[in-house]
Parts: structure tokens; sequence; C-alpha cells
């Protein structure tokens, strides 16, 4: 199986240098680097990779189908939700801080590589600490356990993590999970993206008082 083919575009040549040599040696192909907008889009073009990861003060639009991490110094919530509103497939949103857990920032790689999402945790936790749920909300139409539910569903948590949370059976988990995305309005063929549409519409329709 080939490793995924990676372009790599930050502001800064040490990061560059730094995101090169971590994702190498973990064993995926680092095929070009960027310092901007323009020569992240004309190395994509020129070298056709699986994923680009990015690193740049200033958010690029998404380059044709191609999957997206972006990672960031800080926090910026609004950016994050318009860019996986646009589309969450492929794309993932992660604060720069988490890159020295190896593991866990090549896994979002491969897994926004392979059409998946990622939200760091950093911006549901400042979204949920000024929850105020709407008027007319689809969230009024939830359980409190079912909310519960689709609050861990947002904070990360797998389904083995909430069933322990909650101290609830998985099959109890699964089911209420199940019982969310009917009332949401998700349906099975949006499976692979269900779990984040349900906790991006949680997070807007939670607020946020600015």
């Amino acid at each position: 199986m080939q490793p995924l083919r990676i372009v790599i575009a930050a502001d800064s040549a040490l990061l560059r240098a730094g995101l090169a040599r971590l994702l190498g040696d973990a064993g995926l192909d680092v095929v070009a680097t960027a310092r901007d907008e323009a020569e992240l889009t004309r190395k994509a073009r020129a070298h056709h990779p699986d994923v680009a990861v990015v690193a740049l003060d200033e958010v690029p639009a998404r380059i044709g189908r191609l999957p997206m991490l972006i990672l960031a110094q800080s926090v910026d919530h609004d950016r994050a939700m318009d860019l996986l509103d646009e589309s969450p497939s492929g794309l993932g949103y992660l604060l720069e801080h988490r890159i020295p857990d190896v593991d866990r920032f090549v896994s979002a790689v491969r897994q926004v590589a392979s059409g998946g999402s990622v939200l760091d945790p950093a911006i549901v936790q400042q979204l949920l600490a000024h929850r105020a749920e709407k008027p007319g909300s689809p969230l009024t139409t939830l359980s409190e356990g079912e909310l519960d539910v689709l609050r861990l569903m947002a904070e990360g948590y797998s389904n083995a993590g909430i069933g322990l949370a909650t101290r609830l059976a998985t099959g109890t988990v699964e089911k209420r999970i199940a019982t969310v995305f009917m009332k949401l309005g998700l349906t099975e063929r949006e499976d692979v993206n269900r779990r984040v549409r349900a906790v991006l519409l949680y997070l807007r329709e939670s607020g946020t008082e600015r």
C-alpha cells in the first residue's frame, strides 16, 4: 500500500521542516512544501497529493476536492465553523499544540485524507462554555439523555467513551445516537459525516454570546 502523499504549507520555515520530518518519520510521503497560498495551490496541482497540511496565518480556500488539515495557533471557531459548514468531508481544524502528540496528529491527517472530519476539542469546549439553546431549535426535540449523548459526541468521545461517561451499555448509546440522527433529520446516506453534522448543528444551535 502506497504511503499518503502530503503537501505542507506553513509561513514558518522551521515549522515546515518540523512537520516534514515528523510526517516522514511516521511513514508518510511529503511530496512538496509551500510558504504561502499561491505556492500551495501550484504545488498541489503539480504533485496531486492526497492531503494538504496547512499552517498559514490566512486560512486558504479549498483547492478543488483536496482534503485539508488546518493547523492554527489559536481558536477561531467562526472560521472553523464556516469551513466545516461548506463541506465537512475531508477537512480538519486543529490547534498547533496538538502536533507533539504524534500518534493523534498523524491519525488526524489520515482521517482527513480518507474523507473524514476533525474538529479540535478546544473549539467545541469554548462554544459549549457559553451554551444557550435558541427557541425553536431542533435540539428541543431531544430528550435530556439524547442531549447528553450529543454533548459528549461534540467533545470528541467515542461510543465506548460515551458509555463510560454515562454508565450506559454500548448498545444503548448506539440506539440513542441513532435516535439523535433521526430527530435531527440526518439520513443514512449521509452516514460518513452524520456524526460531524450532528455536532455542527449542536454547536450552531447552542450559540455563543460575542
